[in-house]
């Protein structure tokens, strides 16, 4: 793994500044801090604050060009994967299955989503199945990929608090030293 430098993710964050955000009221760099703020005022850990600002990362120019024709969630997994580390790369990929999963085990929650999810919900297979639903819940992370999904959901503000660049970046730094040691990167 070689892991992102905080300018590079400075650089990556703001790269999606103006980036449509498929017809929500932000764009991508508001959404994905945006997220990592949520993440971040509900107390989560380094990484889950990280997965939540890279959740989408896989829309950016620059990895759709280096992991062409994968969902953006996948994209996103693979370049969280080699950058940042595992546990980060799972959340990600999760965060669409986690939709998948909610919609399937809480009854209100699909009521909670935007037009715009919608619509994307029913391209990404609609409501898991009852198989699908044991399988994604019995993995150890499952919490955090619907806690992330959550935050996905809410952060469609364009007037909602945002995680500063800087404690992003903190928070990353935190996750590549704690990982260039040997520990556990939460």
């Amino acid at each position: 793994m070689t892991p992102l430098t905080g300018p590079q993710l400075t650089e990556l964050i703001d790269s999606l500044a103006g980036l449509p955000y498929g017809g929500e009221a932000v764009d991508q760099r508001t959404h994905a801090l945006q997220a990592a703020w949520f993440a971040a005022d509900a107390g989560s850990d380094d990484e889950l604050v990280v997965a939540a600002a890279l959740h989408d990362i896989g829309r950016a120019k620059s990895v759709r060009a280096e992991y062409p024709n994968m969902p953006h969630e996948l994209a996103g997994a693979a370049f969280a994967r080699d950058r940042v580390g595992e546990r980060v790369a799972w959340i990600i990929a999760q965060h669409v299955p986690a939709k998948r999963y909610l919609v399937a085990t809480d009854a209100v929650y699909h009521d909670l989503l935007s037009p715009v999810s919608v619509a994307s919900l029913k391209r990404q297979g609609g409501p898991m199945d009852e198989r699908e639903v044991a399988e994604f819940g019995a993995h150890p992370m499952a919490e955090d990929a619907v806690k992330l999904r959550r935050w996905d959901d809410a952060a469609k503000d364009p007037d909602g608090s945002v995680l500063p660049i800087a404690e992003l970046v903190a928070a990353h730094e935190r996750v590549v030293a704690r990982a260039a040691a040997g520990g556990d990167a939460g």
